[in-house]
């Protein structure tokens, strides 16, 4: 398997879909601490991701997530756009050696949660989207350093991000909008780390399917 510019395509695709398809459970989780507008931002967002890499290819990894990046900065409202597009760009300057490999995937997750941390000045336990990207980061640079490939290294960040999304759901939010909420905050699932989560498990689901 091979993660090239046809794996990162991919991987837009995937998410694009199951965007869409998780896009009124987003909203719903965002609507009980946020805005409530976080699925129908992504989904507009991602859908454009997709119409423009179908207009104009692109050649390479990078370029891919640097379209990514520029696209949901500029069609994403909220919180989300700034901070994925931060993410995604982060991303693709950590990808300049194509095929990537499983360091290289490391390498992007890293610099994706550093470039949300970097926009959006949030820690760990926080319940944010830090609390996906983290454990993800984390369990990918681990994987990496003990030989795995990079379909298992994308396997133990999936895993990751998905138990970081879900341990969100007791935590007191104390940065972004659902920290107004204070206490009423616990009891619900960040949607951004839930997002973070998917997008995560699309970039699984694209190498397998290379």
């Amino acid at each position: 398997m091979t993660l090239d510019v046809a794996w990162a395509t991919r991987w837009m695709l995937l998410t694009r879909e199951a965007v869409a398809a998780n896009r009124e459970y987003l909203i719903d989780l965002d609507r009980q601490i946020g805005d409530g507008d976080h699925g129908e931002n992504l989904d507009r967002g991602f859908s454009q991701v997709v119409s423009v890499l179908e207009e104009r290819p692109c050649g390479s990894v990078q370029d891919v997530l640097k379209v990514v990046a520029k696209t949901l900065m500029s069609t994403v409202g909220g919180a989300a756009g700034p901070l994925y597009g931060t993410a995604f760009l982060r991303a693709a300057k950590a990808c300049a050696l194509e095929p990537v490999n499983a360091e290289g995937v490391a390498a992007l997750i890293l610099a994706a949660l550093e470039g949300i941390q970097a926009r959006g000045k949030a820690e760990r336990g926080e319940k944010t989207m830090v609390d996906a990207w983290g454990p993800a980061s984390d369990a990918a640079a681990k994987a990496a350093s003990e030989g795995a490939d990079e379909i298992a290294v994308l396997e133990a960040a999936a895993a990751a991000a998905a138990e970081g999304a879900a341990a969100t759901e007791p935590m007191k939010a104390t940065k972004g909008r659902a920290s107004y909420l204070g206490e009423r905050s616990i009891g619900h699932l960040d949607p951004g780390a839930m997002s973070s989560s998917i997008i995560l498990a699309k970039a699984l689901e694209a190498a397998k399917k290379a």
